[in-house]
Order: C-alpha cells, then sequence, then structure tokens
C-alpha cells in the first residue's frame, strides 16, 4: 500500500475522496481509456467491431451482461480482463466482509465501528485484483455458496440471536461487494439457485433463511452461456434473462489472419527455434474452419479455437522429436507432420450420428486432408486430368512430368521419421517436382523448396491425380490407376 494513501477516515475525508457506484467508476475510466485510445481487451483478436464495442456500451449503460457463445470464443478471458477498468485500489472498512465503503457502511457492524471511532476510525485499501470474483456454475452451487447462511455456531460463541444480521455467513456474491461477480456457465445453475440471483441484480434484497435484509449492494453481474447449454443441461429462466440488461453473441474468428493471431499468442510451445511457414500455419487454422462446416461434425457444440492451437503445438514436439531423434539439425515441418495433430483434432470435436460411424481418427483425417487441399489450390494451379474435347489441343499440364512418372510405375515413400539426406534423395527423384515449386514459388530456402515439392505430392493426391497409402507415418505415393486396379483385384 503506498504511502500517500491515507490510514484513517479523517484522512480520507481531507483528501477529497468521492465514492462512486462500481458501474460509475467502469463507465468513468472506461471513458478514459477510450480517450487515449488504449486497448481495452489486450490479447483478444476479431472482436474490435462486434463484441468489443457492445461490451463498451454496457458498461457505459451501466448494464448487467451475459456473453453468449460456443466453447473456445474467449468469454472467460474477456470477463477476467474487466478488473482492468477499475481503479488501482478503494479504501474499505478493516474487519467487515463486505469491503464497505468508509464514507457509507452498510453492515451493522461498518455502522457500529464508524460511530464509535469517527475520524480515527482506520481504513485499508483493496487492490483490483481482489475486487473480481469468479464462479463456474455446477449443480451442486448452493444458495449458501452464492448469498450466505446463517453460522449458528458464531451466534452461540457472540451471544447473538439468530435473527441478528451479524450472525450470517456471507456468500461469494456480497463478498464482492463493490467489486465485479461473474457466474461461468450459467444455465448450469439449477433454476431454484438462478431464482434467488434476481433481486440481487433488481433490488438488493437477499432473504437468508426466512429473514429479509437489505443490504445494498453495489457490483457489476456478468455472466456467460452456451447456446448448447439451453437444451442439453438447462435453462436461463425467463425472469433472470428479463433482468440481464444486455446480451452479447461472441463469435469464432472469421479469418484466417485473425485465428492465426489467436494460435500465436496462445501456443505455449510456439517458438522461434522451428520456422514454420505461413502456409503451413494457414492450412493448421483450415482444419478448424473445414471442421465448422462439415456435416459430420455437430455444429451446435462448436469447434474451438483450441483446436488450432493444441494442433500447432503437436506439430512443433514432432518436429522436434524427430529433430532430437536423427541429430540432424532439421528442426523444419514436413507434410507429413501434418497428420500428428490428430489427437488434437479427433479429441475436441463432437461428432453427429454420421460422424460417429465414420470415426473421429478418420474425420480429423479427411478434415486435415481438406485443409492441405485448399491451400494446395492457392498456392498452384489446379491439376488438369485430360481433354474435355477431344479435337482441341491439351492444355498446359504443369505437373506432367511429375504424373509420367508415377504412372510409369515407380513409387515414392515418405515418412515423417526419416533423417534430412533420406528425405531429400526421395523428393529429388521425381522429375520435374523441384522446377515446378520454383516456377511458382521463389526462394532460395532448401527446406521450404523441399517442403513444398512435398507439398505438391500431397495437392496431387487429394485432387484424385496420383494414389496415395498410408501405414501409420509412412506415406506412398504411387499410379491412381494401378492403385485402381489393384483394388478391384486386377483385371483379366
Amino acid at each position: 500500500m503506498s504511502k500517500s494513501r491515507p490510514k484513517t477516515l479523517g484522512a480520507l475525508k481531507k483528501s477529497g475522496w468521492s465514492s462512486r457506484s462500481v458501474k460509475e467508476e467502469l463507465r468513468d475510466n472506461l471513458l478514459e481509456k477510450i480517450r487515449k485510445s488504449e486497448t481495452i481487451f489486450p490479447g483478444i483478436v476479431g472482436y474490435d467491431r462486434t463484441v468489443i464495442p457492445q461490451i463498451q456500451n454496457a458498461i457505459l449503460s451501466k448494464h448487467n451482461f451475459i456473453l453468449l457463445g460456443l466453447r473456445g470464443q474467449a468469454k472467460s478471458r474477456i470477463i477476467r480482463q474487466l478488473d482492468n477498468l477499475l481503479n488501482e485500489y478503494i479504501p474499505v472498512i478493516p474487519g467487515t466482509q463486505l469491503n464497505e465503503d468508509p464514507l457509507d457502511p452498510i453492515s451493522p457492524l461498518g455502522r457500529r465501528m464508524v460511530a464509535e471511532m469517527g475520524d480515527n476510525m482506520p481504513i485499508d485499501w483493496i487492490s483490483r485484483e481482489e475486487r473480481f470474483h469468479e464462479k463456474l456454475a455446477t449443480p451442486d452451487v448452493s444458495i449458501a455458496d452464492l448469498i450466505g447462511d446463517i453460522d449458528p455456531i458464531k451466534a452461540a460463541r457472540e451471544k447473538l440471536d439468530i435473527s441478528n444480521e451479524e450472525v450470517i455467513h456471507w456468500g461469494i456474491i456480497p463478498r464482492t461487494n463493490r467489486g465485479i461477480f461473474a457466474i461461468n456457465e450459467l444455465p448450469d445453475l439449477q433454476p431454484r439457485i438462478q431464482v434467488g440471483l434476481l433481486n440481487i441484480l433488481e433490488e438488493n434484497d437477499i432473504q437468508v433463511r426466512g429473514f429479509p435484509l437489505r443490504v445494498p449492494l453495489d457490483m457489476l453481474l456478468v455472466f456467460t452461456a452456451n447456446p448448447e447449454d439451453y437444451t442439453n443441461r438447462g435453462n436461463i429462466i425467463t425472469p433472470l434473462k428479463d433482468r440481464i440488461d444486455s446480451q452479447i453473441i461472441t463469435h469464432y474468428p472469421r479469418t484466417v489472419q485473425e485465428a492465426k493471431a489467436i494460435t500465436v499468442s496462445e501456443a505455449a510451445h510456439d517458438n522461434d527455434t522451428i520456422p514454420i511457414p505461413e502456409f503451413v500455419r494457414d492450412i493448421l487454422e483450415e482444419v478448424s474452419f473445414e471442421a465448422r462446416s462439415s456435416e459430420y461434425v455437430d455444429q451446435s457444440s462448436g469447434v474451438s479455437a483450441r483446436v488450432s492451437i493444441s494442433a500447432l503445438e503437436n506439430l512443433l514436439s514432432n518436429i522436434e522429436r524427430r529433430g532430437t531423434r536423427n541429430d540432424d539439425g532439421d528442426n523444419y515441418p514436413r507434410m507429413c507432420d501434418l497428420y500428428s495433430i490428430i489427437p488434437s483434432v479427433s479429441g475436441k470435436i463432437e461428432l453427429v450420428y454420421e460422424g460417429e460411424q465414420e470415426g473421429s481418427v478418420v474425420v480429423a483425417h479427411n478434415l486435415i486432408s481438406q485443409a492441405i487441399n485448399k491451400q494446395f489450390l492457392k498456392h498452384f494451379p489446379a491439376p488438369v486430368k485430360g481433354r474435355s474435347n477431344p479435337d482441341q489441343a491439351p492444355p498446359d499440364n504443369p505437373y506432367e512430368a511429375v504424373m509420367d512418372y508415377f504412372s510409369s510405375g515407380a513409387k515414392l515413400e515418405i515418412s515423417d521419421e526419416m533423417d534430412l539426406e533420406t528425405y531429400r534423395k526421395k523428393l529429388t527423384t521425381v522429375p520435374g517436382l523441384a522446377d515446378l515449386v520454383k516456377k511458382y514459388f521463389n526462394s532460395k530456402d532448401e527446406r521450404e523448396r523441399l517442403l513444398r515439392m512435398e507439398f505438391v505430392l500431397e495437392g496431387l493426391h487429394h485432387n484424385n491425380v496420383i494414389a496415395r497409402e498410408t501405414d501409420d507415418t509412412t506415406f506412398r505415393y504411387g499410379d491412381i490407376f494401378s492403385d485402381m486396379i489393384r483394388g478391384m483385384g486386377g483385371v483379366r
């Protein structure tokens, strides 16, 4: 605590301190940050023109509000940054449980202390961090947890009547007086517990064990909820919804660039020792975008931004593991490394019935394949499979040499475990592959050229131009027609 802060009630009065409600304090501090063009919610990406302005409007309107959105949309992170809009410190009456304002006490104990000690009453200061409390709603949360209950032991020890307000053991909400209280996953609260919040939101009337109390609590109440919860686990009761002033809808990143910014800022393993080209990062994000439109994925459940974060961490770990094992300094991604992210994807998506029939690993594998192909068509021309009109000359086919190599019966095996020298020799044996990459991508970095050569093979496979067999972490590329014939058991 700073020495310059008043230590007694008299000194506080002389300092010119004026009390404000929490919502007035938040409003004034927000306006000041807006005037100074300060970042209100650092680290929150993609909400600058949607969610954040609505939150600011709610605060300026002195509203209690709810953030409504699917999982992984930064709802909890946003509410945990709201305390940045509070004053750094505020004065309180020491020894009281309700963070009482020395200039306006609300409990019998607080009023008695002011009356007995007057201007000589000592005061404490609490930080903004101490004024934010959060509760995860679960079915076992009780009214006593949130609001409070009678403490018979305290009544007996202090010889107080059971109806005396001072025998109450206050819950977490009253203890957040003059602060911000957040409830995560509001629909998980049982309806009878939600009823207990009604008067707190509107009239500040609290009833504990049958006797009413008039405690003018001062706080901002914020909530989060997932729309899926309304049907799967519970509902927000209508009277409570009516008393929540603003409902703000969150959303997933709308562009790959926004998604990449979130992933980079959140991934615990991301570092400069393993360079990841931008198009690989784009593929990682496209996996989530593909999942959010897949017929096999339950869209009402959502696809969290954590999918891409975990995927990047798994990709980096796979590269690091190979580099350590081979001890050849090859800490650079390969296309076959991308399939190491399957555990990150399969465990974080909810499948509909058709998806369950396919299996989570198969669905994850297909999502990765779709993401690779989408990025391939952004970087290279679409493969030409043949002529639509026999009277016309065949169009230029930049992949002709590569296709001829495999149609001759040649095969190529690539693994995420082979050493760099073997990897290089394998790719450079394919005629025309290096020249093709050089034509569409000019770089002096040999490792990125090798990566893009493998990228072309993956793209040709996903466009049904060449075949690919998968054996755990090993991919074998070959002629698609030969594979078709072998799959039919041969043609006589």
